[in-house]
């Protein structure tokens, strides 16, 4: 491209910019009926926007993100498995290397926090950090599905209700758990049971971080004059940092605290006191 045309290009750029900014500072807010405390608590309690579950019962969206995400995933492995696992290579090519790439991450991730036992530490990392980063770029997607009340609503990610991530949390718990068992025995399950606020700590921090991107984009999404442009931004770019950093800080916690209890605490040998020694120390005659 030639440097007039990227002249024109980039003044048709500037252009389009000044114009939807001019545009959102005179359209202005269009008096919401719901108050901006509304839509937060909306937000985190989804009290008003239900939806039905196979006509069974009311359950949050994100409910169905959960099982989406969850169908989307075992449909992916399964189709790995089936067509690309056998047609692996010797030189990988580029799906084959970025797949044993991400299983090598998280590997040695399980091997570096617990060189005792890892094999099924690896296996449960992967795909707690696999459904932690798709499922918080699924709500990227705005699939959008009707409420009770007849309303549209986004879905949002899995784990930005409450309850889906207390049992992320509370799953992970029970694996560092069960490490304590295998490597200690019952006193694993004294060494685990120690940190009772672990699971506790885990999946509010797990809710908080997703929640807050969802918070900000709702707010920017609720100002008219923020709705053009901004939201694209700061929900791709906090989505993308979330799935990033939780992804990590779980799977980090769960190796490394199962690394401490699954370690074989052995006592140390009692020395043996040695008979006789005062009458090794008599003096002679």
């Amino acid at each position: 491209m030639s440097g007039k045309k990227r002249r024109v290009f980039l003044l048709v750029w500037l252009c389009l910019i000044a114009a939807l900014a001019i545009a959102a500072l005179l359209v202005g807010s269009n008096g919401e009926k719901e108050s901006v405390t509304e839509v937060m608590r909306d937000a985190v309690l989804h009290e008003n926007d239900a939806v039905s579950l196979f006509g069974l019962l009311e359950v949050n969206p994100a409910v169905i993100s959960g099982f989406l995400v969850t169908l989307v995933l075992l449909a992916f492995a399964a189709c790995v498995r089936i067509f690309a696992v056998p047609k692996f290579k010797l030189v990988p090519g580029k799906f084959q290397m970025l797949l044993e790439q991400l299983v090598s991450f998280f590997d040695n991730l399980a091997k570096g926090n617990s060189p005792h036992r890892n094999g099924f530490l690896g296996a449960y990392i992967f795909a707690a950090g696999v459904y932690i980063f798709i499922g918080t770029l699924f709500e990227l997607l705005g699939i959008q599905v009707v409420t009770t009340a007849g309303t549209s609503v986004a879905l949002p990610a899995p784990l930005s209700d409450i309850n889906g991530a207390i049992m992320m949390g509370c799953l992970s718990y029970l694996v560092i758990l069960s490490g304590g068992i295998a490597g200690n025995g019952l006193k694993g399950v004294g060494l685990t049971l120690k940190d009772f606020s672990l699971p506790i700590s885990m999946s509010f921090r797990l809710f908080g971080a997703l929640l807050s991107g969802l918070l900000v984009t709702e707010l920017v999404y609720y100002y008219m004059h923020l709705s053009f442009v901004l939201p694209v931004v700061v929900g791709v770019l906090f989505t993308l940092l979330h799935a990033l950093i939780q992804t990590y800080v779980l799977t980090m916690l769960t190796s490394l605290f199962y690394g401490e209890v699954s370690e074989r605490s052995e006592k140390p040998p009692k020395e043996k006191k040695k008979r006789g020694g005062k009458k090794a120390q008599a003096s002679p005659g």
